[in-house]
């Protein structure tokens, strides 16, 4: 078990766009556990590759209430999303102690390849849809306060700033 450093906002790192991977293999599938590792010992529902520094289109998963049902998502593009909205109260792993709404699609499918370099059609609504988005943004290089406006987002990044350096002194 590894776990990985997680990076926060605004680290400039965090608005790399994510590279394809070129194929699922035993390093994929070794970053694969390290991010689940990761993922649930910092109690999160999802994480992206990009948050851990690591550019490549990988996503981990998991918004079951056992947390024992990790959903891998590899090279996602999403190839349907619904017209309706909804607004959801979401929260990142690289923006700690932060939630606010952001408006996304309700309902979307997903094509990726899983761990054994199959794809998958994955179709998704609620949380589970709300988290494929967020952490599909990720892989953009975009972060969910950059849905809020300049005004959150800038006392945001100042509380983030204070929070690091408060932990660097520590």
């Amino acid at each position: 078990m590894a776990l990985l450093p997680i990076l926060t906002y605004p680290d400039p790192r965090l608005h790399t766009v994510a590279k394809p991977v070129a194929a699922v293999d035993a390093r994929i599938r070794q970053l694969v556990a390290d991010m689940l590792d990761t993922m649930y010992d910092a109690n999160g529902i999802g994480l992206a590759a990009t948050q851990v520094d690591v550019h490549e289109r990988v996503i981990v998963i998991d918004v079951s209430e056992e947390r024992n049902q990790p959903l891998v998502v590899i090279n996602p593009e999403i190839t349907w999303a619904s017209e309706e909205t909804q607004v959801n109260d979401e929260g990142c792993l690289s923006v700690p102690g932060i939630y606010d709404g952001v408006e996304r699609p309700s309902r979307v499918k997903v094509a990726a390849l899983d761990t054994d370099g199959k794809l998958r059609t994955i179709e998704a609504e609620g949380l589970l849809a709300v988290c494929i988005q967020h952490e599909m943004d990720h892989l953009r290089g975009k972060v969910f306060v950059e849905y809020l406006s300049p005004l959150k987002r800038n006392r945001i990044k100042t509380k983030m700033l204070k929070a690091q350096r408060d932990a660097e002194r520590a």
